[in-house]
């Protein structure tokens, strides 16, 4: 039996381990339902609007404090989005799509074409450019996504972003 929990605990300090082991990105993809996969590099996100924060607060999913981004810079993440048109023929029915940021490790995280377009957490998320006076290419996570407006903004902070799929909720009927 000890040797059983033993391991247990080795397999999942492994699992916990690997998802800390993100690799650094230089580009990412905007694919799925999408008239054309649009690929961005760096140097094309930096290229858009930029807005910026004197500091973001990092909480984790027990709203207990980790960390502190300061003298923040990126670009909205609906400017990206606005770059790749949606395959979509009717405005109305783009309230049923939802967009996944996946980070290299395969994290995912969710937000509605709503949440982006039509929240006042849309004005605020962002693909991180500079964060404490250093660029986004000199970072260890390079491209990263974050949700200053969430509660617990660690949960929806995606370090080395990969790929935006953007979807469509299938019908129900």
């Amino acid at each position: 039996m000890k040797y059983l929990i033993l391991l247990s605990m080795l397999c999942v300090s492994q699992f916990v381990s690997a998802q800390h082991d993100t690799k650094p990105t230089d580009y990412f993809a905007v694919e799925g339902k999408v008239k054309q996969t649009v690929r961005f590099t760096l140097e094309d996100v930096t290229a858009l609007n930029s807005i910026s924060f004197d500091s973001i607060v990092i909480y984790n999913h027990l709203v207990l404090r980790k960390s502190v981004l300061r003298k923040v810079k990126g670009v909205l993440l609906k400017d990206v989005l606005a770059k790749a048109s949606f395959d979509s023929n009717d405005p109305k029915s783009l309230s049923e799509y939802y967009i996944t940021c996946i980070a290299s490790d395969g994290y995912k995280v969710v937000f509605s074409w709503n949440e982006i377009f039509n929240t006042a957490i849309g004005k605020q998320l962002m693909i991180i450019t500079e964060a404490d006076g250093v660029k986004a290419s000199a970072l260890s996570q390079r491209i990263a996504i974050i949700s200053p407006a969430d509660v617990a903004t660690g949960r929806r902070y995606v370090h080395g972003l990969s790929r935006i799929v953007v979807n469509r909720v299938e019908s129900l009927n």
